[in-house]
């Protein structure tokens, strides 16, 4: 069975930094395009950022580039979000998520097979 397990979120102030962990179980993704959601209380689940199977290719939103980087450790089966200059319009519950497909990194959530539970962010002005 496979399970998506975020951890690191948190309650902070405006221009903190936060790290974001999500590993994964039950089979390995190290073919497979993993990508980080958030939604906002009232609003629809959006992309954040994504990363190819090798690492080689991110893609973020508009809002959060050059504040979040993303990035993966295949031997851990895990993906991480270090988000800085955190700011109130960050807070939401942000969820990560994977393909199942092989080599194919999207930004379209229907495109994403599992995803984890959540972990809450909320910054704080």
């Amino acid at each position: 069975q496979v399970q998506l397990v975020e951890s690191g979120g948190g309650l902070v102030q405006a221009g903190d930094s936060l790290r974001l962990s999500c590993a994964a179980s039950g089979r390995t993704f190290s073919r497979s395009a993993m990508g980080w959601f958030r939604q906002a209380p009232g609003k629809e689940r959006e992309v954040v950022a994504v990363i190819s199977w090798s690492g080689g290719y991110t893609s973020y939103s508009d809002s959060v580039k050059g504040r979040f980087t993303i990035s993966r450790d295949n031997a851990e089966n895990t993906v991480y979000l270090q988000m800085s200059g955190l700011k109130p319009e960050d807070t939401a519950v942000y969820y990560c998520a994977v393909t199942s497909r092989y080599y194919y990194t999207t930004t379209q959530q229907d495109d994403y097979d599992y995803w984890g539970q959540g972990t809450q962010v909320t910054v704080s002005s």
